[in-house]
């Protein structure tokens, strides 16, 4: 499926390009070039600023795993996750560092969360009989973090405070319920496809307490002016970061764990993934620059605005839409689609406030799926990208509702 997608998206290009090029274009071919060049360049650079993140964190989990801080929470999480993923042994380290990164991610520590998720895949592979195909379990996984379970979207509140937007926490609510619908979807439409069986009680039980603890925490923080919410953020993530890296050397050396030693092991595992990556991340880079080099995604947004016209819709959405199409593709691409649009539209435009939903509720799809399944050889996704793109869809959907509801 990635081979065919990859390929795809070249082709696509070549078409774009040569169209614009038959219709007096001479430059096309220069600027689909220059962003060839400059996705190369990119794939390098976050390559090396990933290295020394991933290398503390390896070194971390490392200790972790010989203090049995990992097993621990494993068999904590094992009720659940052995019906989610029954592939997975209960009491297996897989199921602590799934855990562990899908709370990072709820946070908004992405930092934190990608080497922890790629350490999970890690694990996860061990159990996997053929290395090359994607188990149910790295998929439904995959489409978790790929569906955006983000409670704290402090990067796009704090863009829009520096926009000089009049009240920058007004999308904050939207983005939630926004993200909510992304990741329901991708775990309804992975269950189904993997024939898990929602309605059991474990998984009531589990599903019904978040969405309570979720709504509680929502009456809570929707009375916080901007710089409650952001301080609130800020604290609570750092500290919960803090603790988790301190509770972790205190059980490894209470377990006489040789903490210099083992730290130096995981972070070298986590340099040798670092480098392993890299070409996975050029080739999807560069089929990112290929799009938007060829003028491709222009091409969309003016379909997508003839439909609109032809069918009567109200059209304000469509200015927004450039963040959306991106994000699956590219976070920093669509950061920056999103920051045209405040610019461009203004920032407290019903098109700036929904860029801004848009991007705190979808995830880079092709970028997770492209590190995660590359950091192991995976080569065959089977159902992971129509999962993560179903979900992808409905937060688009969902943003786009939500933007309406809200901001008329």
């Amino acid at each position: 499926m990635l081979n065919r997608v990859w390929g795809g998206f070249f082709l696509v290009s070549a078409l774009g390009c040569l169209s614009q090029w038959w219709l007096g274009d001479a430059e096309v071919f220069s600027r689909w070039l220059q962003q060839l060049f400059a996705m190369a360049e990119l794939a390098v650079q976050i390559g090396i600023g990933l290295a020394g993140i991933m290398a503390m964190w390896m070194g971390l989990m490392k200790i972790g795993e010989r203090g049995g801080l990992i097993d621990a929470l494993a068999r904590l999480l094992s009720p659940l996750f052995a019906r989610l993923m029954p592939e997975i042994p209960r009491g297996h380290p897989a199921l602590g560092s799934v855990t562990m990164n899908l709370s990072a991610n709820a946070l908004g520590l992405d930092n934190a969360a990608t080497p922890m998720g790629i350490r999970a895949m890690e694990q996860m592979q061990s159990l996997n009989p053929n290395k090359a195909v994607a188990s149910n379990a790295q998929i439904l996984f995959l489409v978790l973090n790929t569906s955006s379970v983000t409670l704290f979207p402090i990067a796009v509140l704090l863009y829009r405070a520096q926009q000089g937007a009049a009240n920058p926490t007004d999308v904050f609510i939207p983005i939630l319920l926004a993200t909510c619908a992304s990741t329901l979807t991708g775990l309804l439409i992975t269950c189904l496809v993997q024939r898990i069986r929602l309605w059991d009680k474990v998984l009531l039980l589990w599903f019904g307490g978040g969405f309570a603890l979720l709504a509680a925490l929502l009456a809570n923080l929707s009375a916080y002016t901007t710089v409650q919410l952001q301080q609130f953020s800020v604290l609570w993530s750092n500290a919960i970061l803090f603790a988790l890296i301190m509770t972790i050397l205190a059980v490894g050396a209470w377990r006489k764990v040789a903490l210099f030693d083992e730290f130096i092991v995981g972070a070298k595992e986590g340099l040798h993934t670092t480098v392993r990556l890299i070409p996975y991340l050029l080739a999807m880079l560069l089929a990112i620059g290929s799009l938007r080099g060829s003028g491709v995604l222009d091409g969309v947004l003016w379909g997508v605005r003839l439909l609109v016209d032809s069918l009567g819709w109200d059209p304000r959405f469509i200015e927004a839409l450039p963040t959306a199409l991106m994000k699956p593709f590219s976070g920093s691409g669509a950061r920056a689609m999103m920051l045209d649009t405040l610019a461009s539209e203004g920032v407290d435009s019903f098109a700036g406030r929904l860029a801004s939903v848009f991007q705190g509720s979808t995830e880079t799809t092709f970028y997770v799926l492209a590190v995660y399944f590359g950091a192991v050889g995976i080569r065959r996704t089977r159902h992971a990208i129509p999962c993560g793109l179903l979900a992808d869809l409905a937060g688009i959907l969902a943003a786009i509702a939500v933007a309406y509801w809200f901001f008329g």
